[in-house]
């Protein structure tokens, strides 16, 4: 796909994850996370509850957190083993037996569970609490946007020129809130991005290093639909004015880590049609079309370093 038909494909992105959403759950029935808000929240009218300080986006905690529920060494069996609570309470009841109640003070032995294999958890999707600064700014009225519906789709209303604004400032913010996944702050963020990046120019490149960590953040919560969304807005700011692939180079370390988790994360469908490649929602393609994007603008070191985060990734360009 030429750099036009990213521009097009791109181009009413947001309006497009509001109508996957719609048909997921009214004709798929296979999603309600369009309709369902966040416990923090009462309305889109509302201000969003605070959020917890130990609560992060992309965190995780481990599987067994209480130290009663970690496993013990048994010599017999040798092996680790998880022990069962005894439970206060003896098992026989009165008149529910020949010879009544009875009654003991030894204590019944523990049912031993052998361990299995750790479960590593590393597709799950992570924490993503709705604690984004987008929403923030948003919801304090500090950022100069609005929803404006039209007939057929809505677009965002800017109340000051696109080119005037601070993108020191406001860019970092509507990259943060890439990683909303409830309306509207999800269509303000995605749709806000696409404007600025359409607009920006040679105002872009001086904020590369700002937009990194909301980037690595939204890619570490392992939600396959923001990542989705990071990678296409990836793609249209690589293409967005000149030397971006190149300054996005020294950040592999950063952002490249999940696209070698999730390169292959393709469907199986022996011979079907996965209808998810057209709509370009297929996780694994859109994963290698990026770092081909990346590597043809990244200049000479693109490839080396690619390589370096992504063994088994092969140069478009050399090849």
């Amino acid at each position: 796909m030429g750099d036009r038909g990213h521009f097009e494909a791109n181009k009413k992105m947001a309006t497009t994850l509001i109508a996957d959403d719609w048909t997921a759950q009214k004709i798929e029935q296979t999603s309600t996370s369009a309709w369902t808000k966040h416990p923090e929240t009462n309305s889109c009218f509302d201000v969003t509850a605070a959020v917890k300080g130990n609560v992060r986006a992309g965190g995780h905690t481990m599987a067994i957190a209480a130290p009663d529920m970690l496993p013990v060494y048994n010599n017999a069996a040798g092996q680790y083993v998880y022990r069962a609570p005894v439970h206060g309470e003896h098992p026989l009841k009165a008149h529910t037996g020949n010879g009544g109640m009875t009654s003991s003070l030894a204590q019944g032995k523990r049912q031993e569970v052998p361990v299995g294999p750790p479960v590593c958890g590393a597709f799950k999707a992570r924490a993503n609490p709705p604690n984004t600064e987008f929403r923030r700014f948003y919801e304090r009225g500090d950022l100069p946007i609005q929803v404006e519906h039209r007939g057929v789709y809505n677009r965002i209303g800017w109340k000051v020129d696109i080119e005037k604004l601070d993108y020191h400032h406001y860019l970092p913010i509507f990259f943060d809130g890439l990683r909303e996944k409830e309306e509207p702050y999800r269509f303000l963020a995605v749709q806000g991005v696409y404007d600025m990046l359409d607009h920006g120019g040679s105002k872009i490149l001086p904020v590369i290093p700002q937009l990194i960590i909301p980037i690595k953040t939204a890619l570490n919560t392992r939600d396959e639909k923001v990542i989705c969304t990071v990678l296409k807005l990836l793609q249209q700011m690589v293409l967005s004015g000149e030397m971006i692939g190149e300054a996005l180079v020294p950040y592999y370390r950063q952002i490249l880590p999940v696209f070698n988790l999730f390169r292959n994360k393709n469907k199986n469908l022996g011979d079907g049609m996965d209808y998810g490649q057209q709509k370009r929602k297929t996780l694994g393609d859109l994963i290698t079309e990026t770092l081909e994007m990346l590597e043809v603008n990244g200049g000479e070191d693109a490839f080396i370093n690619i390589k370096y985060m992504i063994p088994t990734y092969e140069s478009c360009v050399l090849n």
